[in-house]
């Protein structure tokens, strides 16, 4: 039975570290990743063997609004479909996101630790 979590009445982390601690595998789907809260699970994950049985599966990406279908299918710049160069450098976006998000702050102890 799928839970929301709001982290105000109703923590995700808990909740998270209790389900992982049982699990062989995870598939996560989430609007937003942050890589420093990864160090919040990744005792659990990284215990697993691999595999499509035994690892950790992330999706990251928002659906998009209904008022941004709308604005593309009324463009007249419509685009069809995605060429490898798009893609790629959507990929590349995606990683400089990501890199940003370590840039973010000072580094705690815990976030310079080398495992």
């Amino acid at each position: 039975m799928p839970r929301i979590f709001d982290n105000i009445d109703q923590s995700l982390l808990p909740a998270l570290r209790e389900t992982l601690a049982v699990a062989e595998r995870a598939d996560f789907c989430v609007g937003y990743f942050n890589l420093r809260g990864w160090k919040n699970i990744d005792g659990f994950i990284d215990r697993w063997t691999g595999g499509p049985d035994h690892a950790c599966c992330l999706l990251v990406g928002m659906q998009r609004l209904p008022q941004d279908d709308l604005r593309t299918s009324l463009s007249i710049l419509r685009e069809e479909g995605i060429d490898n160069p798009k893609a790629i450098r959507l990929k590349r976006n995606l990683a400089e996101e990501f890199r940003e998000q370590l840039m973010v702050g000072i580094p705690t102890a815990e976030d310079l630790r080398i495992a």
